[in-house]
């Protein structure tokens, strides 16, 4: 304010009465407005930077939706409240990968590919039992950091959007952010965790009040050469994480515990996710550190407490493993997270408020792909079965048969990330429009990247073509998809690279040939020719 009124004293000065121009007659004063209108908005342009695509949010989704869109030929921005690139795989601490191990396709294959270059090959990557594509969350975060600057993707770390309108006249997204700075925008991509930015400009959600799946405060522990000293948590209670596995204080009902999973020895909990480079993830839910609480109803604002309250879950557990199991020398790791308390950026959400699109897709759609023309529209896929994660809730009983439902593996049509209601506004992460039941295999991190990826190559066709995302036929997208290695569609018979792939993935998304799916174990798994 202090600018504004020094600006009209100066125009005063200048063009008053009782200045040297003041005898110029009526037109001085019109003069006089127009000088100071024009100033104020070449100061306005002068503090907002233009870009084609700008991703509020660097969650996994998000993160591939820029390097695509900045491949495409936008000029691309990312907004992020933390430190880090990659989403679930990284500041979440999620760093063992769901699924996709025979689909690695697009950026998710670069992503992995990556990976095994850094540790060694992929038989590197198997260091636990609960994935094959294991890794420190902090070489993932150093990977995607790489992939997005040599994409030349822009990003702005520590900040977040604090106001979002749209311009008078070409409709582009003016974006207000917590670092003073106004920012222009072609396309806006919704890349939070929790589909914030579709909330704040009003696109609409799903009508679907289902129970929300718990969430995890993920730890990274190390293995120390001496004694950790550990205090006991305030409000620990060992009750909270008895049944974990084998031990004195289980209850073993038949080698299960009281909710009828299997009761593990310690050290197999312990090497569910042991990392590469040896750090241990502690992602562990049965009675360990998952943690229901309704946080979808919560604005941005609300949340610190509840989140607060998942990671003492976390920590209850890991002076479990101290003090009970007498692990004395496992601590949480002081290296990977650049946070005070050594834990990721934020917990592991399993779900976010999602979007009403112009395609849903459903569990009936996965184990019927061709009930539908869903499969036309395909730009990404998966194979990982519907896992939902809700002993923490109280009302677990009547949500446990949603354990792992069976379903062949699947593709995901280019609708899902474009709201109905909303032009210019795409959505990259869990807020895909997906109905409750089939979230519990979109959410896995493998998914997120293709359909983000997807999202990338729409926005940059529409920002370069004067186009509205809704406007832009499926099938270039799918093109510039398929130039870029990925899978429209989850046929195991070529992979990317192949002779024959790129033909394949377009005979299927025309119908011209079909597969033919599967669950096996794990594998959920397609085949045009089985």
């Amino acid at each position: 304010m202090r600018f504004w009124h020094k600006t009209f004293v100066i125009c005063d000065q200048i063009t008053g009465p009782n200045s040297f121009f003041g005898g110029f007659c009526y037109i001085c004063v019109s003069m006089k407005r127009l000088l100071l209108y024009s100033v104020i908005l070449l100061v306005i342009s002068a503090c907002t930077r233009t870009y084609d695509v700008v991703v509020a949010g660097g969650g996994t989704g998000g993160t591939a939706a820029a390097i695509e869109a900045a491949r495409g030929g936008a000029r691309t921005l990312v907004v992020e409240e933390g430190a880090w690139l990659g989403g679930v795989l990284t500041s979440a601490g999620v760093s063992a990968v769901d699924g996709n191990y025979r689909l690695r396709g697009g950026i998710f294959g670069e992503f992995a590919d990556s990976l095994a270059v850094r540790y060694g090959g992929y038989d590197a990557l198997r260091s636990g039992w609960v994935s094959n594509i294991l890794f420190n969350p902090r070489v993932g975060a150093e990977i995607f950091s790489d992939i997005a600057s040599e994409s030349g993707v822009d990003v702005k770390f520590g900040t977040t959007v604090t106001d979002i309108g749209r311009k008078r006249g070409s409709g582009d997204w003016m974006l207000r952010l917590s670092d003073g700075s106004r920012i222009r925008a072609r396309i806006l991509i919704d890349g939070t965790e929790l589909g914030d930015v579709a909330r704040v400009v009003g696109a609409e959600a799903l009508d679907d009040s289902r129970v929300v799946q718990d969430m995890t405060y993920v730890a990274i522990l190390k293995e120390y050469d001496h004694d950790v000293l550990m205090e006991k948590p305030e409000g620990y209670d060992v009750e909270l994480y008895r049944n974990c596995c084998l031990n004195p204080l289980a209850e073993d009902i038949d080698g299960n515990n009281p909710k009828g999973q299997k009761l593990w020895s310690p050290e197999q909990m312990l090497s569910y996710g042991r990392l590469p480079d040896g750090y241990i993830m502690l992602n562990w839910p049965i009675y360990g550190n998952d943690y229901y609480a309704d946080y979808l109803a919560l604005m941005p604002g609300e949340r610190s407490e509840t989140f607060g309250q998942a990671k003492s879950r976390t920590l209850g557990f890991v002076y479990f493993l101290w003090h009970e199991l007498r692990f004395t020398r496992i601590g949480i790791a002081n290296d990977v997270f650049p946070t005070v308390d050594g834990l990721p950026f934020y917990p592991y959400f399993r779900e976010a408020r999602r979007i009403a699109g112009r395609d849903t897709m459903t569990v009936d759609a996965a184990r019927n792909p061709y009930s539908s023309d869903r499969y036309t529209r395909a730009v990404a896929v998966g194979d990982y079965p519907v896992d939902h994660h809700h002993y923490a809730n109280p009302g677990w009983r009547e949500l446990s048969h949603l354990g792992f439902g069976p379903i062949p593996s699947f593709s995901v049509p280019l609708g899902v990330v474009i709201p109905v209601t909303v032009e210019d506004l795409l959505v990259a992460d869990k807020a895909v429009s997906v109905d409750w039941e089939m979230n519990g295999a979109v959410r896995l991190q493998p998914v997120l990247l293709g359909l983000g990826q997807a999202a990338g190559a729409l926005a940059a066709i529409a920002a370069s073509s004067g186009r509205h995302p809704s406007e832009v036929p499926v099938e270039e997208v799918q093109s510039v998809l398929l130039d870029h290695g990925c899978y429209l569609l989850p046929f195991l018979d070529l992979k990317p690279g192949e002779q024959g792939f790129r033909e394949l993935q377009e005979r299927g998304v025309r119908g011209e040939v079909k597969g033919v799916g599967r669950t096996v174990g794990w594998a959920n798994e397609t085949w045009v020719n089985l």
